[in-house]
C-alpha cells in the first residue's frame, strides 16, 4: 500500500491541473493560423481549453527592454526617478510588445473614464475611457499564472507603467490607443469588439463555447510592428507556439515606422515653402507632420521626442539654405546686422542655455506658456492690420503701396514683380537704419540679439527653429515688414538648428537616417519655392497666415483640438 501512495499523490496533482487548468495542462489542439504574418495582419489562434473555464492568450514579444538598456542619457535619469514611484527597477525586464486576449479582463483591471485635452491646469476638456490596469496585489494568483512571460510584481509595475504613462509609452511600447491624435494608453487586455465596442479592442474577436472548451479568437497585429518580430503564444499559461511578424514596407529604423521616403519629402516641400514663405513655425509645423502623417517614435528604450526633434534641425537648416541665394543676393533684402546678432543669440541659447531648459523646465508647463505667448502675437498681428495701426505706419503703407503698384505694372508687361532693396544708411549695434522701397526703418540688433537667448531655449527644447516667435516680433515690436522680417528669421534659424543639433549630437541622440534625408531634400526644395512665392502675396496676406498659423500652435500647445 506504501508503494502505491506516491502514484496516488501523482493522480491526484495531475487531476488537479487539469481541472483548474494551470500551466502543464497540455493544450495540444490548440494552434496558430501561420507561423509567418506582416505587420498589420490578423493572428488567429483556436483549439480548445478546459470545459467551463475563462480563456487567457497571452502574446508577447521575444524582444524584451529593461531600464538598463537604453543608451539614452535622459531616458536613463527619467526610468531612474519614475522606477522609484512605479515600483521597477533598471533591471525589471518586459516584452517590448504584449497583449492578452480574454474572456474575463476584470480579473486584470476594469474600464475606466479618462479626462485629456486642454490645459494642464483644466484636467482635461474631452472625456473618453481607458482600460486601468488592477495592481498587482489586486490580482488572484490564479489569473497571475495567465500572464507567460510576467512573473513578478515589479514586472507588473513595469509593464503597467509602459502601457499607462505616456513616457513609457513613448519610450518602451511605441504603439497607442488614441482619441483624436492624443495618446491615451498602450493596447494590452483585450476584449471581443462586437461585444465589448471599445475602440482598443477594434479588430479584436474572441468566440468561447464553455460547455465544450472550444474557442477561437483573432486580434490585428501592430502595423509597425518591427520586422521579423518574434512573439510567444500562451494558452491559459501553457505556451503554444511562436510566429515571426514580417516588415510591410519601408522601415524607418529609428524612426521606428513603415513610410515611404517619398511622402516625407512631398511633406517637407510644402512645409520648407510655407516656412520660408512666413520665416516662422517650420519646425513646428515639421513636428506636426512627423506626429500625425510619419508618427515618429524611435527604437525602443529612446524616447519618440529625442528623435523627432533632431529630425526637425533638417528643416530649419535646409529649407533657409534653399530660400537664401534669392533673398540674399539676388533680391539683396537681408538685414545682416539684425540678423546676425538674432543668429548668435539664439545660438548660445540653443547650444547652452537650453540644455539646463530641457533637463529643469517641465515641459508641459513650458508648453502651456508658449500658448499664451502665441495667442497674444497672433492677436497683436492681427492688430497690426487694423487702419488705425496702419496710419501709423506710415513707412509700411507707403511701402505696400508701392509693391502694390510695382505688382500692378508687372501684371500689365507680362513679366515678374521686382522686389525691393534694402539700402543701409547707418549701421550700428543698437541702432540699425535703412531704407527699403525708398521708406526708412530703424530696429536695435541688440535687442534682438538678447531675444534670441530665449528662443534659443525655446529651440532646443522642441527641436524648431523659433520663427514662430522672432516673426511676430520684428512686425510688432520692431514694426518692420514680412519682406524684411523674413530673411532676418531664416538666418537665425539656420543658426539655432546647428547649435541645437550639435546639442543633441553632444548627448548621443541622432535622427533616423533616411528620415533625416528625406527632410532635407524636401526642405531645400520647399525653400527654393517659398522664396519664389513670398512675392506673389501682398504684406496683408502674410500677415494673416502668420496669424492663422500663431493660432493653430495656440490649440498645439493646449490640445484644445485633439485632431491636430
Amino acid at each position: 500500500m506504501r508503494k502505491l501512495l506516491p502514484l496516488f499523490s501523482l493522480l491526484i496533482t495531475f487531476l488537479f491541473a487539469l481541472s483548474t487548468g494551470l500551466p502543464g495542462y497540455a493544450h495540444a489542439a490548440s494552434k496558430l493560423s501561420a507561423s509567418q504574418y506582416k505587420a498589420g495582419d490578423t493572428v488567429t489562434i483556436e483549439g480548445s481549453i478546459e470545459p467551463g473555464k475563462d480563456l487567457f492568450i497571452a502574446v508577447a514579444a521575444q524582444t524584451t527592454f529593461a531600464p538598463k538598456d537604453t543608451s539614452g542619457v535622459h531616458e536613463t535619469k527619467r526610468l531612474k526617478k519614475d522606477g522609484k514611484k512605479a515600483g521597477f527597477n533598471k533591471d525589471t525586464r518586459i516584452p517590448a510588445l504584449f497583449y492578452l486576449l480574454t474572456t474575463n479582463a476584470d480579473k486584470f483591471g476594469k474600464t475606466a473614464k479618462k479626462k485629456f485635452g486642454g490645459p494642464s491646469f483644466l484636467g482635461g476638456i474631452y472625456s473618453t475611457t481607458m482600460f486601468k490596469l488592477s495592481d498587482y496585489d489586486a490580482i488572484d494568483p490564479g489569473a497571475k499564472m495567465m500572464l507567460g512571460p510576467i512573473k513578478s510584481k515589479d514586472q507588473w509595475n513595469f509593464f503597467k507603467y509602459a502601457h499607462e504613462k505616456k513616457f513609457g509609452i513613448n519610450t518602451i511600447t511605441k504603439e497607442g490607443s488614441k482619441r483624436g491624435k492624443i495618446v491615451i494608453f498602450a493596447r494590452s487586455i483585450l476584449q471581443d469588439y462586437a461585444k465589448t465596442g471599445n475602440y482598443w479592442d477594434k479588430g479584436t474577436s474572441i468566440q468561447l463555447d464553455k460547455a465544450s472548451g472550444k474557442f477561437k479568437a483573432s486580434f490585428k497585429t501592430y502595423r509597425h510592428t518591427p520586422p521579423n518580430t518574434k512573439f510567444d503564444v500562451f494558452v491559459n499559461g501553457a505556451k503554444i507556439g511562436t510566429y515571426t511578424v514580417k516588415g510591410k514596407g519601408f522601415w524607418l529604423s529609428k524612426g521606428f515606422r513603415y513610410m515611404n521616403p517619398l511622402w516625407i519629402i512631398i511633406g517637407a516641400i510644402i512645409v520648407g515653402a510655407y516656412f520660408s514663405m512666413i520665416g516662422a513655425a517650420g519646425g513646428m509645423l515639421m513636428a506636426a507632420f512627423q506626429v500625425m502623417v510619419v508618427n515618429t517614435m524611435g527604437p525602443i528604450g529612446i524616447n519618440a521626442a529625442n528623435v523627432l526633434r533632431p529630425s526637425n534641425m533638417a528643416l530649419t537648416l535646409f529649407s533657409p539654405l534653399g530660400s537664401f541665394y534669392r533673398y540674399a543676393v539676388v533680391e539683396r533684402r537681408v538685414a545682416w546686422p539684425v540678423g546676425i546678432s538674432f543668429g548668435v543669440g539664439i545660438f548660445i541659447g540653443s547650444i547652452w542655455l537650453g540644455k539646463y531648459a530641457t533637463q529643469y523646465l517641465p515641459l508641459k508647463t513650458y508648453k502651456e506658456w508658449l500658448a499664451v505667448l502665441v495667442v497674444l502675437m497672433g492677436i497683436r498681428t492681427l492688430y497690426e492690420l487694423t487702419p488705425k495701426v496702419m496710419e501709423k505706419r506710415k513707412n509700411i503703407k507707403a511701402m505696400v503701396k508701392k509693391f502694390n503698384e510695382e505688382v500692378a505694372r508687372a501684371k500689365a508687361e507680362g513679366r515678374s514683380a521686382e522686389m525691393g532693396r534694402i539700402e543701409p544708411v547707418k549701421t550700428g549695434i543698437t541702432d540699425y537704419r535703412f531704407k527699403f522701397w525708398g521708406e526708412d526703418f530703424k530696429i536695435n540688433p541688440l535687442l534682438f540679439g538678447l531675444l534670441g537667448l530665449g528662443i534659443g531655449i525655446v529651440s532646443r527644447s522642441f527641436g524648431i527653429g523659433g520663427g514662430f516667435l522672432l516673426v511676430p516680433a520684428m512686425t510688432t515690436l520692431g514694426a518692420l515688414p514680412m519682406y524684411v522680417a523674413v530673411p532676418i528669421s531664416l538666418i537665425g534659424t539656420c543658426f539655432s538648428s546647428i547649435g541645437s543639433f550639435l546639442g543633441y549630437l553632444i548627448n548621443g541622440y541622432l535622427p533616423d537616417l533616411w528620415l533625416a534625408i528625406g527632410i532635407i531634400i524636401g526642405g531645400f526644395v520647399g525653400g527654393m519655392l517659398g522664396s519664389r512665392l513670398q512675392k506673389v502675396f501682398s504684406e496683408k496676406t502674410l500677415k494673416w497666415i502668420l496669424a492663422i498659423t500663431l493660432f493653430f500652435l495656440f490649440f498645439r500647445f493646449f490640445k484644445l483640438e485633439i485632431w491636430i
